[in-house]
Formats: structure tokens, C-alpha cells, sequence
């Protein structure tokens, strides 16, 4: 897979690509990550990127010309998907997550200042991400955040492959499980005896149950979309009538 990151923070890339999954990830050719100063893209000594919005206002709005620029210089394939990074995007999720990772060239356009002019966003870009109701200063942690999520997903990039990520919260369609791990007891407080029993059907049985307990007391709205079966049901009226039942 190869990613394209077009910013006018090329160096605010380096250090965080470099290492764990996504660093290991590059080291056995699963991706390669390209970023792009936008300030190449531009004709004048200052290499400016941004100018006053028309209309007046606070702030500067990131221009057309380098963004359009640098992605034609991309020759990228027909039907590459173009990502801007924005507040005012679709959020970001675990599927949208895997409809990237599914593509062989990815782009990711980084804002900045008081946005992008609109032309960009209209006849640029293929879609625009968001990944909080929060503002940042740019793009640029967000393409991070959107990159980790992808390049995991890509096949031999996390070990143990589909087996180490398909319980993931979010994968599943419910909030993971507790994990524990040594020592079996640490200042008093027990590792669930089902964990150390050996029992695989036991264990994945109180796993399942687990995360809907913490689905439902923290996401319930996952609860919804979740591929639930019978059993699942059943659990979840139980735990309901659980929770009715605790003093307040």
C-alpha cells in the first residue's frame, strides 16, 4: 500500500511513522508512506500556502493552487480515495477504517489555519474525515491517527494477524472485554478464575459476556449495529435486569 500525506509539517511525521506497527509495518515493504511538503507546490519566494479569506474575517484560509498541484504531481490511479482532514468531516470509524485499508493508494490532505478554500474541498478531495468534535491546529495528528488505524489492518502487520485485531473494540461491533495478564494476584486483586482455568470454551464464553457487560454500561449505542445472536439477547436482557436491580 503505498500513503500519501501532502502538509506544510512534513517533519511532524518522521518520529511517530517510524516506530511500532506502522515502523515495522514499512521495514517489510506492507506500506510505504510518502510525505509531501505543500510548500513545494507554490511560485513565490515565500512559499506561501494561505491568504486572507474573501469576505473578510479572522484567520487565513489554506489556498487552492498547491493543494491541486501537488496531488496532480501524485499521478495517483483513478479512484484513489483523497481525504481531507477537517473538523467539519464524517467521523472516523473502525469501518471506515477497513474501506481504506482496502485501497492500494491512499491520500491524505492535511489542513491547517482556518481551513481550506472550498474548491478543495468540492472538487479535490474525495471526502472529507473528522476524528472528534474537537478543534486541532491541523490535519497533520489526525492523518497520524488515520494511518495507525489503517496500516494495522493491512495483512502481517499486527501479529497474529485477523486472530490479534478481530476482538478489538470497535472490530467486533462491541467494546473489548478486560484483559488481564501476570501476576494472577497483584495487591489483593484476583485474576476471574475462568481466565487461568484452561477451559477455551469457558473463556471465550465469559469474553463475549464480558464485553457486552462493558458495552452496554459504556457504548450502548454500539448496541445497535452489533451482530448480536440469541444468546447475546438473552445475556443482555440479564445484565439489564442486573443493573434495575442495583441500589442507586
Amino acid at each position: 500500500m503505498d500513503i500519501h500525506v501532502v502538509t506544510v509539517f512534513p517533519e511532524m511525521f518522521s518520529v511517530p511513522l517510524s516506530v511500532g506497527i506502522v515502523g515495522r509495518a514499512q521495514k517489510a515493504g506492507l506500506v510505504t508512506l510518502h510525505v509531501h511538503n505543500l510548500r513545494d507546490y507554490t511560485h513565490d519566494r515565500h512559499r506561501t500556502v494561505d491568504d486572507a479569506p474573501y469576505g473578510g474575517g479572522p484567520g487565513m484560509v489554506v489556498r487552492p493552487e498547491p493543494l491541486f498541484e501537488a496531488v496532480d504531481a501524485l499521478d495517483l490511479p483513478a479512484g484513489s480515495p483523497i481525504v481531507l482532514l477537517t473538523p467539519q468531516g464524517k467521523p472516523f470509524n473502525q469501518a471506515h477504517a477497513e474501506q481504506l485499508a482496502s485501497a492500494p493508494v491512499l491520500t491524505l490532505l492535511c489542513g491547517r489555519y482556518e481551513g481550506v478554500d472550498e474548491r478543495v474541498r468540492k472538487h479535490l478531495a474525495t471526502e472529507e474525515v473528522s476524528i472528534g468534535d474537537y478543534v486541532l491546529s491541523g490535519g497533520e495528528l489526525p492523518a497520524m491517527v488515520v494511518i495507525d488505524a489503517v496500516v494495522r489492518l493491512l495483512p502481517e502487520a499486527v501479529s497474529h494477524g485477523e486472530e490479534a485485531t478481530q476482538d478489538d473494540t470497535h472490530t467486533s461491533g462491541l467494546v473489548q472485554y478486560p484483559q488481564y495478564t501476570r501476576p494472577a494476584v497483584f495487591q489483593g486483586w484476583e485474576v476471574p478464575p475462568v481466565l487461568l482455568s484452561g477451559d477455551h470454551i469457558q473463556v471465550q464464553r465469559w469474553r463475549r459476556r464480558e464485553a457486552l457487560r462493558r458495552t452496554l454500561e459504556r457504548r450502548p449505542d454500539l448496541l445497535a449495529s452489533a451482530a448480536l445472536s440469541e444468546t447475546d439477547l438473552e445475556e443482555l436482557r440479564r445484565l439489564h435486569q442486573e443493573q434495575e436491580q442495583k441500589p442507586e
